[in-house]
């Protein structure tokens, strides 16, 4: 058995490729604009302009940049053989950007009063890792 290993025999967990370069460049400090521009698939890159929005207290713009990087994750997902459900977890780093883009997304859904829309990404963001909420302060 792994760890990984899903026991009550639902999809296993999707893991999404290493992104060494714009990984690299977002860690050493590139704007998160300058990393979209470049590689604009990355979602990681669209999380943190979401999160730099919602920290200037711009909820219309972290909306846009976190829609964004969610359907670009999504897109991954999928290329890498997610159906729409099952568990896409935080510890393997690749797919943070894809739940911090998530998590934004319903951060800025709630700073917009989109209720709706906040309550259904934090409860995928839950069924994506139940951890991952709690690491992104939607717990």
């Amino acid at each position: 058995m792994t760890l990984q290993e899903n026991l009550f025999g639902g999809p296993p967990a999707t893991h999404l490729p290493d992104r060494p370069e714009p990984q690299a460049a977002l860690e050493g400090g590139t704007e998160p604009s300058k990393v979209v521009t470049e590689w604009p698939d990355f979602s990681e890159g669209w999380a943190a302009l979401a999160e730099l929005a919602l920290t200037e207290n711009n909820p219309v713009a972290a909306y846009a940049y976190a829609r964004t990087g969610y359907h670009r994750g999504l897109d991954q997902l999928r290329r890498a053989g997610w159906k729409g459900h099952g568990p896409v977890p935080w510890s393997h780093r690749p797919n943070r950007g894809f739940l911090r883009a998530l998590a934004a997304l319903s951060k800025a859904a709630h700073g917009i009063g989109e209720t709706e829309e906040y309550e259904r990404c934090k409860q995928f963001l839950a069924d994506s890792d139940p951890d991952a909420p709690a690491q992104l302060g939607l717990a």
